[in-house]
């Protein structure tokens, strides 16, 4: 049987993540093979015409995937990412939610779909990750 980790040790791991974490980032919920990661906007998080910059919503979701594929069992690395802009938040934060949808000997893919507070899907992420381990 797996020793679990409970979302507070997560937490403590994934503090040695220090630009997300920096940044804003926090690790709301983990399950198998899965996190929510969000943030609250500020104006960090803006480009010059006001609206969130992209490497924001590309940094969450590559947490989010980090979280994901790595809270069991360390070792799976970003190998390719492809994202998506959407739609424009108009709340107040940054939702990140990653599902792995296959999960192979040497590769897995995840999703990542990034919404705002208000339910406003934003950006889309795919991400095939690599096993180092």
């Amino acid at each position: 049987m797996k020793n679990k980790k409970t979302l507070e040790e997560v937490r403590k791991i994934f503090e040695g993540d220090r630009f997300a974490t920096e940044n804003g980032a926090v690790i709301e919920k983990i399950g198998d093979h899965s996190a929510t990661c969000s943030l609250v906007i500020t104006d960090l998080h803006r480009n010059a015409m006001g609206a969130v910059m992209g490497g924001t919503y590309f940094m969450l979701a590559d947490f989010a995937f980090a979280v994901a594929a790595n809270w069991e069992n360390m070792g799976c690395v970003s190998l390719h990412s492809d994202i998506s802009f959407l739609g424009v938040a108009k709340g107040k934060k940054l939702i990140a939610n990653a599902v792995c949808i296959k999960d192979g000997k040497s590769t897995a893919c995840y999703r990542v779909d990034l919404t705002d507070n208000l339910g406003n899907l934003t950006a889309t992420v795919t991400t095939t990750g690599y096993y180092v381990r």
